[in-house]
């Protein structure tokens, strides 16, 4: 009997520190204010990954510096699997626009590609511009004189923009806002010409007629807005740019514990629950593997970089 005890004890020993993960709380940090698509996307895997989990998953809201102090507070977190990072693309556009950090890129490891999403280019209907050949035939006839907002410098929606005047070729201003709200906002009274806007946030202005869409910013059109181009159909073949979302860890965390939290999510995202809530707001789940979003972050950031050096676009 007290042999099989000790032999018993052993096995509990020989257990990986994994095995049982989660059994305490998790934290998701986003690295910006409540609302945007990363903290969306955090609260329903908290909800989901809670109840498979039987833990509590809280989101902690960190904003500062284009989601960068929640970067760090996740590199620097005990590297126990505990603490994860939702972010949006603008985490790729980072390393390319800030001189310094307060972490390193290698601090962090990725999870999984969470979902992806599409931007679309907007205009006032006062502008009287009905097609995107038609903006880039007016701004090319007045260079400097047409400008667009984003949702500060270095977003996802700046970048996007960023791509379209190197690959059109054409002389437009920047002009960035505190946030997406802002944005759409001097776009719709045509204080700013056009911004590309994440779908999400532009359907509702689009659809009560206050914006005019002229093309979405994938390789393929959107469900939310089928009769809308794409920016390569409407006439730049080469243009393509995506709105991501991901989870991301520390880099030292166990890879065990990385593939665990990979593996669950994954369940979550691959669910009829998840593609029933994302659909209505553009947000398409695409579950990855941990290597598979470690290259999609160092591809991003390697098209940033180009850029933003070509751009000259440095963080304020």
């Amino acid at each position: 009997m007290i042999r099989e005890m000790v032999l018993s004890f052993i096995g509990v020993l020989a257990l990986p520190a994994w095995a049982d993960y989660p059994e305490k709380s998790v934290r998701i940090v986003v690295g910006f204010t409540p609302g945007g698509g990363p903290d969306i996307i955090a609260r329903h895997l908290a909800q989901e990954l809670g109840a498979m989990w039987k833990q509590q998953v809280i989101v902690e809201n960190r904003p500062g510096a284009g989601g960068s102090l929640g970067a760090a507070a996740v590199a620097r977190a005990a590297p126990d699997g505990y603490t994860l990072l939702s972010v949006s693309s603008a985490h790729a556009a980072a390393p390319a626009i800030y001189s310094k950090l307060p972490y390193e890129t290698k601090e962090l490891t990725g999870i999984t590609l969470t979902g992806v999403s599409k931007y679309v280019l907007v205009v006032s209907p006062s502008l009287g511009i009905t097609s995107l050949q038609q903006l880039l035939r007016t701004v090319r006839e007045k260079p400097g004189r047409f400008n667009f907002s984003s949702a500060g410098v270095g977003s996802g929606t700046h970048f996007a923009a960023e791509i379209l005047k190197a690959r059109a070729k054409i002389d437009v201003v920047h002009v960035p806002f505190k946030g997406i709200p802002e944005a759409l906002s001097e776009t719709v009274t045509g204080r700013v010409q056009f911004f590309m806007a994440p779908i999400a946030n532009a359907v509702g202005p689009v659809k009560d007629g206050r914006l005019l869409p002229l093309a979405v910013s994938s390789r393929e059109r959107d469900a939310l807005l089928p009769q809308v181009p794409t920016v390569a159909e409407a006439g730049v073949p080469d243009y393509e740019s995506t709105l991501w979302f991901g989870l991301l860890t520390s880099a030292a965390v166990p890879r065990a514990i990385v593939d665990k939290v990979s593996a669950d999510v994954g369940k979550v995202l691959s669910s009829s629950t998840t593609r029933e809530r994302w659909q209505p707001i553009g947000i398409e789940p695409r579950p990855t593997t941990p290597a598979a979003f470690d290259q999609l972050l160092a591809e991003e950031i390697r098209v940033f970089t180009e850029i933003a050096r070509g751009a000259n676009i440095r963080a304020e």
